[in-house]
Protein backbone atom coordinates (compact mmCIF):
# COMPACT_ATOMS: atom_id res chain seq x y z
CA UNK A 1 0.00 0.00 0.00
CA UNK A 2 1.52 3.43 -0.81
CA UNK A 3 0.00 5.84 1.10
CA UNK A 4 1.10 8.72 -1.43
CA UNK A 5 -2.02 7.18 -3.74
CA UNK A 6 -4.44 7.68 -1.18
CA UNK A 7 -3.17 11.29 0.10
CA UNK A 8 -5.89 13.37 -1.89
CA UNK A 9 -8.83 11.14 0.11
CA UNK A 10 -10.30 12.88 3.00
CA UNK A 11 -10.81 11.68 5.91
CA UNK A 12 -14.62 11.79 5.82
CA UNK A 13 -14.45 10.10 2.32
CA UNK A 14 -12.08 6.92 3.76
CA UNK A 15 -14.76 6.68 6.30
CA UNK A 16 -17.36 6.63 3.85
CA UNK A 17 -15.64 4.14 1.52
CA UNK A 18 -14.94 2.00 4.95
CA UNK A 19 -18.67 1.89 6.02
CA UNK A 20 -20.01 1.52 2.24
CA UNK A 21 -17.73 -1.99 1.70
CA UNK A 22 -16.45 -2.72 5.12
CA UNK A 23 -12.85 -3.14 3.74
CA UNK A 24 -10.14 -2.27 6.40
CA UNK A 25 -7.96 -0.92 3.66
CA UNK A 26 -9.81 2.21 3.98
CA UNK A 27 -8.93 2.27 7.70
CA UNK A 28 -5.73 1.09 7.69
CA UNK A 29 -4.97 4.01 5.51
CA UNK A 30 -6.79 6.74 7.69
CA UNK A 31 -5.18 5.20 10.71
CA UNK A 32 -1.42 5.12 9.37
CA UNK A 33 -2.39 8.83 8.60
CA UNK A 34 -2.41 9.23 12.46
CA UNK A 35 0.20 7.43 13.87
CA UNK A 36 2.75 9.74 14.59
CA UNK A 37 -0.56 12.08 16.78
CA UNK A 38 -1.58 8.64 18.77
CA UNK A 39 2.38 8.21 19.11
CA UNK A 40 2.91 11.77 20.68
CA UNK A 41 0.02 11.03 22.79
CA UNK A 42 0.88 8.62 23.94
CA UNK A 43 4.54 8.98 24.79
CA UNK A 44 3.15 12.55 26.82
CA UNK A 45 1.33 10.20 28.96
CA UNK A 46 3.26 6.83 29.51
CA UNK A 47 6.54 8.07 29.32
CA UNK A 48 7.85 5.30 27.79
CA UNK A 49 8.08 4.72 23.98
CA UNK A 50 7.95 1.16 23.96
CA UNK A 51 4.41 0.90 25.95
CA UNK A 52 3.81 3.89 24.13
CA UNK A 53 4.01 2.04 20.68
CA UNK A 54 2.11 -1.14 22.00
CA UNK A 55 -0.67 1.34 23.02
CA UNK A 56 -0.81 2.54 19.57
CA UNK A 57 -1.74 -0.87 18.09
CA UNK A 58 -4.01 -1.57 20.65
CA UNK A 59 -5.91 1.87 20.53
CA UNK A 60 -6.04 0.62 16.17
CA UNK A 61 -7.28 -2.37 17.16
CA UNK A 62 -9.85 -0.78 19.44
CA UNK A 63 -10.72 1.74 16.49
CA UNK A 64 -11.58 -1.01 14.12
CA UNK A 65 -13.66 -2.54 16.27
CA UNK A 66 -15.70 0.24 17.25
CA UNK A 67 -16.24 1.80 13.67
CA UNK A 68 -16.86 -1.76 12.80
CA UNK A 69 -20.01 -1.00 15.33
CA UNK A 70 -20.55 2.45 15.22
CA UNK A 71 -20.37 5.86 12.79
CA UNK A 72 -17.56 8.35 13.88
CA UNK A 73 -17.76 11.89 11.81
CA UNK A 74 -14.87 13.74 13.60
CA UNK A 75 -12.54 11.22 13.26
CA UNK A 76 -9.36 12.84 14.53
CA UNK A 77 -11.06 14.38 17.57
CA UNK A 78 -12.44 10.28 18.37
CA UNK A 79 -9.46 8.75 17.92
CA UNK A 80 -7.28 11.04 19.99
CA UNK A 81 -9.95 10.95 22.72
CA UNK A 82 -9.32 6.68 22.59
CA UNK A 83 -6.11 7.21 22.58
CA UNK A 84 -6.28 9.34 25.43
CA UNK A 85 -8.77 7.05 27.42
CA UNK A 86 -6.95 3.51 26.76
CA UNK A 87 -3.44 5.55 27.97
CA UNK A 88 -5.19 7.05 30.96
CA UNK A 89 -6.70 3.08 31.97
CA UNK A 90 -3.09 2.02 31.49
CA UNK A 91 -1.69 4.81 34.09
CA UNK A 92 -4.47 3.92 36.44
CA UNK A 93 -4.25 -0.32 36.15
CA UNK A 94 -0.60 -0.13 36.76
CA UNK A 95 -0.90 2.94 39.95
CA UNK A 96 -4.11 1.48 40.96
CA UNK A 97 -5.36 5.31 41.20
CA UNK A 98 -5.36 8.99 38.77
CA UNK A 99 -2.21 9.17 36.97
CA UNK A 100 0.32 11.36 38.92
CA UNK A 101 1.85 13.11 35.58
CA UNK A 102 -1.79 14.77 35.51
CA UNK A 103 -1.05 17.41 38.44
CA UNK A 104 -0.79 20.81 38.37
CA UNK A 105 1.96 21.76 37.44
CA UNK A 106 2.17 19.99 34.29
CA UNK A 107 -0.87 21.07 33.19
CA UNK A 108 0.42 24.29 34.06
CA UNK A 109 3.70 24.29 31.74
CA UNK A 110 1.59 22.30 28.97
CA UNK A 111 -1.37 25.49 28.74
CA UNK A 112 -0.42 29.01 29.87
CA UNK A 113 -3.64 31.12 29.20
CA UNK A 114 -5.82 29.59 31.97
CA UNK A 115 -5.04 29.01 35.66
CA UNK A 116 -3.85 25.62 36.31
CA UNK A 117 -6.64 24.81 38.92
CA UNK A 118 -9.04 25.04 35.58
CA UNK A 119 -6.78 23.20 33.81
CA UNK A 120 -6.74 20.37 36.31
CA UNK A 121 -10.56 20.85 36.97
CA UNK A 122 -11.38 20.23 32.92
CA UNK A 123 -9.29 17.49 32.87
CA UNK A 124 -10.85 15.85 36.06
CA UNK A 125 -14.39 16.31 34.26
CA UNK A 126 -13.06 15.07 31.05
CA UNK A 127 -11.37 12.11 32.93
CA UNK A 128 -14.62 11.19 34.53
CA UNK A 129 -17.12 12.06 31.26
CA UNK A 130 -14.78 8.95 29.84
CA UNK A 131 -14.71 6.71 32.69
CA UNK A 132 -18.55 7.92 32.87
CA UNK A 133 -19.37 6.41 29.18
CA UNK A 134 -17.70 3.37 29.61
CA UNK A 135 -20.34 2.92 32.40
CA UNK A 136 -23.05 3.02 30.19
CA UNK A 137 -25.20 -0.10 29.02
CA UNK A 138 -24.25 -0.33 25.26
CA UNK A 139 -27.51 1.50 23.91
CA UNK A 140 -26.67 4.25 25.87
CA UNK A 141 -23.19 4.80 25.13
CA UNK A 142 -24.05 4.26 21.61
CA UNK A 143 -26.57 7.07 21.42
CA UNK A 144 -25.11 9.31 23.89
CA UNK A 145 -21.86 9.15 21.43
CA UNK A 146 -23.60 9.66 18.66
CA UNK A 147 -25.72 12.47 19.86
CA UNK A 148 -23.39 14.64 21.94
CA UNK A 149 -19.97 13.31 20.05
CA UNK A 150 -20.99 13.28 16.38
CA UNK A 151 -23.39 15.83 16.98
CA UNK A 152 -25.97 13.47 14.95
CA UNK A 153 -29.84 14.04 15.19
CA UNK A 154 -32.34 11.83 16.75
CA UNK A 155 -33.63 10.71 13.52
CA UNK A 156 -29.73 9.92 11.98
CA UNK A 157 -29.37 8.13 15.75
CA UNK A 158 -32.70 6.27 14.80
CA UNK A 159 -31.35 5.05 11.42
CA UNK A 160 -27.98 4.49 11.45
CA UNK A 161 -28.93 2.00 14.88
CA UNK A 162 -32.14 0.44 13.65
CA UNK A 163 -33.77 1.75 17.23
CA UNK A 164 -36.97 3.26 17.15
CA UNK A 165 -37.38 7.21 17.51
CA UNK A 166 -38.53 6.68 21.42
CA UNK A 167 -35.89 4.03 22.32
CA UNK A 168 -33.39 6.86 20.86
CA UNK A 169 -34.99 9.15 22.95
CA UNK A 170 -35.40 7.24 26.22
CA UNK A 171 -31.42 6.25 25.81
CA UNK A 172 -30.09 9.56 25.07
CA UNK A 173 -32.23 11.33 28.43
CA UNK A 174 -31.58 7.77 30.85
CA UNK A 175 -27.50 8.23 29.21
CA UNK A 176 -27.34 12.06 30.21
CA UNK A 177 -29.27 11.38 33.54
CA UNK A 178 -26.61 7.85 34.27
CA UNK A 179 -23.84 9.70 33.49
CA UNK A 180 -24.10 12.67 35.33
CA UNK A 181 -24.90 10.43 38.46
CA UNK A 182 -21.37 8.47 37.54
CA UNK A 183 -19.23 11.33 37.03
CA UNK A 184 -20.31 12.92 40.31
CA UNK A 185 -19.02 9.84 42.15
CA UNK A 186 -16.33 9.79 40.31
CA UNK A 187 -15.14 12.89 40.96
CA UNK A 188 -16.33 12.69 44.68
CA UNK A 189 -13.59 9.48 44.63
CA UNK A 190 -10.61 11.64 43.58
Amino acid sequence: MHPDRYQHISDTALLENFYADKDNLWLGILLQRYTMLLLGVCMKYLKNEEDAKDSVQQVFLKAIAELHKYKVAYFKSWIYMVAKNHCLMKLRDRQGKAPAMLNEQTLAVEEEPLSAQSHLDKDRMLDAMSLAIEELNNEQKQCVTLFYLDKKSYTQIAEMTGYSMMQVKSYIQNGKRNLKIVVERIIKQK
